[in-house]
């Protein structure tokens, strides 16, 4: 057989890979339309709380490091040295424009980034992905920069889900035949499938007698953690 042959695969095993990849697809999109649903029920009720803890979450990081840079520079320049200022809280204020419809067009698009930055955001978990980190850092300088266009075009950037997608090596094509790319579309699926029946508000949803409960968990929570931001950052509600 030529090099650049490739043997040939009986048509029913493709139509059984094929079938398996139609039912999960199916099982798939249906759990997530579930989860969907449930997940924006969530967040329309703690979006202002959703909003605020990232915020302040990115702010007191920012504030530890200042905090070791300072250190590191005193070390530096000999025990003597004295720092001219404190560290002040960074400015969270929203930013104020000429256009109220510009305003209002600002705030929702920010929202809406906010909300979507971290996908995982209702599994009550302190730490979040260094990516979306960086992501929420970007769009508060942009908010408060108060260019609409800017926002308008970073907003369409995080929607379109390039921004939070880690930069992967480049790796080589290499000729597959049609089986194992069907199988490699499988495996795919299932890994996709568990990931999201694995997420913590799914086992919500499919655990609790009364997953609506959940909300009042929710709410107890972020107003716990917003409360010791706010201790830690020095700011007002």
């Amino acid at each position: 057989m030529n090099k650049e042959e490739l043997p040939s695969i009986p048509d029913s095993d493709q139509s059984l890979l094929q079938a398996k990849i139609d039912k999960l697809t199916a099982e798939l999109q249906e759990v997530l339309q579930k989860l969907s649903a449930f997940e924006n029920t969530l967040r329309a009720y703690v979006a202002d709380e959703i909003i605020a803890e990232q915020e302040l979450s990115l702010l007191y990081k920012q504030q530890k490091k200042a905090k070791k840079e300072k250190r590191l520079s005193q070390k530096k320049r000999g025990k003597n040295f004295a720092a001219p200022t404190g560290l002040k809280p960074a400015n969270l204020t929203k930013p104020i424009d000429k256009n109220p419809e510009d305003q209002k067009e600002k705030k929702r698009l920010y929202r809406e980034a906010m909300l979507y930055v971290h996908p995982d955001k209702f599994s009550m978990e302190e730490e979040k992905s260094a990516l979306a980190t960086e992501v929420t850092a970007k769009l508060i300088d942009i908010y408060q920069s108060g260019d609409l266009a800017t926002l308008q075009a970073y907003h369409a950037h995080i929607f379109s889900g390039h921004a939070l997608i880690a930069s992967k090596p480049f790796l080589k094509p290499t000729a597959i035949d049609g089986n194992t790319y069907l199988e490699m579309e499988l495996q795919a699926l299932k890994s996709k499938l568990a990931q999201v029946k694995d997420s913590y508000t799914y086992r919500v949803l499919t655990t609790y007698d009364n997953p609506m409960t959940f909300k009042e968990e929710l709410k107890a929570y972020y107003t716990d953690r917003l409360a010791k931001l706010r201790k830690r950052t020095r700011t007002k509600a």
